[in-house]
């Protein structure tokens, strides 16, 4: 390496340490409030997520936890835990149905059991999730965590996704969820990413409330 090119070479080297850096950072007081919140709330959403384990176990045989490896910050693999809402044995192949291309999702889905649809209407299968929350593989509000399967489909944008730590709620899921093209949603992953504040958070968590009580896009 010549004389030349050896401020250049550091200069690079620094970068890819600032970047690092902010990738293993979590900002200490969101996720204090993450703890405080899902702590504080558990008197009121444990005995529900008991209630919604009997009733998925007592009308569907099968597991009462759905587990699926996605992305967290870092790019890490972590366990996502969600409500069982299909049935156990489902043999359909969503991926040959067309309208799957679009976001992923069929909004008529036979696999899904009746408890299981009443539950992703309210959004009561996420529930499990404050146990992702709690250990730290989630925040509160933050890009959707992305299925391992998926990575693909970020391209480029993936690294920019791995910067922040995934949520439970975020923009996508306020703008329109599953009623949203499949791009979309990689949009609005990228953009919080971009931009994340405790002014939008705030935003996203008041945002909420509403789509979860008018269930738009959820299905």
């Amino acid at each position: 390496m010549t004389a030349a090119a050896l401020p250049h070479a550091a200069a690079r080297a620094q970068a890819r340490r600032r970047s690092r850096s902010r990738v293993a950072r979590t900002p200490v007081g969101k996720r204090a409030f993450d703890l405080l919140a899902v702590v504080g709330t558990a008197p009121l959403w444990m005995p529900v997520a008991v209630a919604i384990a009997l009733a998925v176990g007592l009308t569907s045989p099968g597991p009462v936890l759905f587990a699926q490896h996605r992305y967290t910050r870092g790019g890490r693999r972590f366990v996502l835990l969600k409500f069982r809402t299909m049935a156990a044995a489902a043999p359909l192949d969503p991926v040959a149905d067309p309208e799957w291309s679009y976001a992923h999702k069929l909004r008529r889905d036979p696999r899904v059991t009746p408890v299981g649809r009443w539950l992703r209407r309210a959004s009561l299968d996420e529930l499990p999730q404050l146990w992702n929350v709690f250990v730290g593989e989630m925040s509160l509000v933050g890009p959707r965590p992305l299925p391992v399967a998926e990575r693909g489909d970020y391209g480029r944008a993936f690294a920019r996704y791995c910067r922040v730590t995934p949520g439970l709620t975020g923009l996508w899921q306020v703008s329109g969820r599953s009623d949203l093209p499949y791009e979309a949603k990689a949009r609005l992953d990228t953009r919080y990413a971009r931009n994340r504040s405790w002014r939008l958070d705030a935003w996203i968590l008041l945002r909420t409330f509403r789509a979860v009580a008018t269930g738009r896009g959820a299905y």
